[in-house]
């Protein structure tokens, strides 16, 4: 499974991309609003730090508008990926971009029937918001089941990009599903290194080793 770190922000960004696990990154409006710089800069300077996938959404809700501006991010760097909405002027406008060759990202996924449409439209990526289905009770995690199982049904190429993960549990339960990707916060991929016998362990094996010392 690859892993994209969810964020605007380049000390973020750097320090994951140190520990040698970020694959990718995937921004979208409000991450670029918190990153203080504007958006063009903000991916110029992302494509110098990770050389992977990176995600850039359209603002534009308008199919012609959208495929324009993708196309005009396109441009930035081989590794960008636009993001395109989950609404039908996003299967309009994906259905050309695919065919231009520009690779997507359809956000905003919260069935699988969409996920379908999606893939039949030409998505290079689509992304289920898991944790946004569990804020109103519902489990987000199915979405992802459902939607491998009606890839693998029908040898779908689409790939599955696990978003809006707020925990360890959905980076383990995507892993055992088979997503192929997943994109988290800073902070969560932070926890995933972090186990509290790792830290007994460590702290026991270092003062055992300052009485051999002695």
């Amino acid at each position: 499974m690859k892993i994209f770190i969810d964020t605007g922000i380049l000390d973020e960004i750097r320090e994951a991309v140190s520990w040698g696990i970020v694959d990718g990154v995937t921004t979208n409006p409000s991450l670029v609003a918190k990153s203080g710089k504007p958006f063009r800069e903000l991916l110029e300077e992302i494509t110098r730090i990770v050389d992977g996938p990176i995600s850039a959404e359209v603002v534009s809700t308008k199919a012609d508008s959208m495929v324009r501006e993708a196309e005009d991010l396109a441009k930035i760097h081989r590794n960008i990926v636009v993001k395109i909405p989950l609404i039908v002027e996003g299967l309009k406008a994906i259905k050309v971009l695919s065919a231009k060759g520009v690779k997507t990202n359809c956000t905003l996924c919260f069935s699988a029937s969409q996920a379908l449409l999606a893939a039949k439209a030409g998505a290079t990526y689509i992304s289920p918001f898991v944790g946004r289905l569990d804020d109103i009770s519902t489990e987000g995690m199915q979405l992802i089941r459902d939607i491998r199982q009606i890839y693998v049904n029908y040898g779908i190429k689409t790939l599955i990009l696990t978003a809006s993960a707020r925990s360890p549990m959905h980076f383990l339960e995507a892993a055992k599903i088979g997503s192929d990707v997943i994109t988290a916060p800073f902070a969560v991929l932070k926890q995933l290194a972090h186990h509290p016998l790792t830290d007994l362990g460590l702290a026991k094996f270092l003062a055992d080793w300052e009485k051999a010392k002695k």
